[in-house]
């Protein structure tokens, strides 16, 4: 009890923590940053982003993958550590609203890496429904909306605002940046995928071009490799038309590791296998 206001929890509490504050094993939403590190002079890589980069408990829960579950083993882990912050249904709006990256920002520390991929959720309703939707775009507008679940006005501002927003708070801690356009989906016209190079991926591009940070484009490195495949030994990848099996979050890694090793100057590259 707390004044005169009784809370009741899931699972049993040894928390000081103030009113309705709480941790719940196993919940992904409930993460410490920086607790990988090694040692202090160790970098650490922070992963945020949708469920195309950590799906559940990123446990492969109803076959279900993305590609930071297996980030790490592309790095040598006794130099560097990777932590996977993404949540799945987030956006790049949701992801700063509900607080999650005020999870991480006190974790990172100079030399850290942050990795940035959003999209796939920023479209869709403002202020209904799951309203996770940013304004299309990388400009300075906003529009104020009254959410349907409580009344509340919330300002909505770009897709673009958000990620401007990561990427100048996780440079002022002193880490390097590194911008993703989204995984492809399993979608098709005719013999080809379907980009997001004129939508999300462009804008993403033209963020991080703009706040000179690096950018791999990995929803056309991906989408190349599945057009060699063709749509039918493609669709063994795939669990739905966005999440990958187990084989598919693999290959959308190899695809963020092959981009990395071609960014010049990217300090990252030393700590690859």
């Amino acid at each position: 009890m707390n004044d005169s206001a009784v809370q009741y929890y899931p699972v049993a509490q040894t928390t000081t923590s103030p009113l309705f504050s709480f941790v719940e094993p196993g919940n992904p939403r409930d993460f410490v940053a920086g607790v990988s590190r090694k040692k202090q002079s160790a970098p650490v890589v922070y992963l945020i982003g949708d469920s195309t980069v950590k799906c559940g408990k990123g446990q492969g829960e109803n076959n279900m993958w993305g590609w930071g579950s297996f980030f790490d083993r592309f790095f040598d882990t006794e130099q560097i550590t990777v932590e996977n912050c993404a949540l799945g249904g987030r956006s790049s709006r949701t992801y700063f609203t509900e607080g999650l990256w005020n999870k991480v920002l006190p974790g990172i520390e100079k030399g850290d890496y942050v990795v940035i991929q959003f999209g796939h959720n920023d479209g869709g309703p403002m202020n209904t429904g799951r309203a996770r939707a940013s304004l299309p775009g990388t400009g300075q507008e906003s529009q104020k909306v009254v959410m349907e679940r409580d009344g509340s006005t919330e300002e909505v501002f770009t897709f673009g605002h958000y990620l401007r927003l990561f990427i100048r708070q996780a440079k002022a801690k002193g880490a390097t940046v590194i911008v993703l356009s989204h995984t492809p989906g399993n979608r098709w016209t005719q013999d080809r995928i379907n980009r997001c190079d004129q939508t999300y991926g462009k804008w993403s591009k033209e963020v991080a071009a703009q706040e000179n940070v690096f950018f791999v484009d990995l929803n056309e490195r991906t989408a190349v490799k599945f057009e060699v495949m063709g749509k039918e030994r493609t669709a063994g990848y795939y669990v739905d038309g966005v999440h990958n099996t187990r084989e598919g979050a693999m290959l959308n890694g190899e695809s963020v590791v092959e981009g990395i090793r071609e960014l010049s100057n990217c300090s990252l590259n030393k700590f690859l296998k």
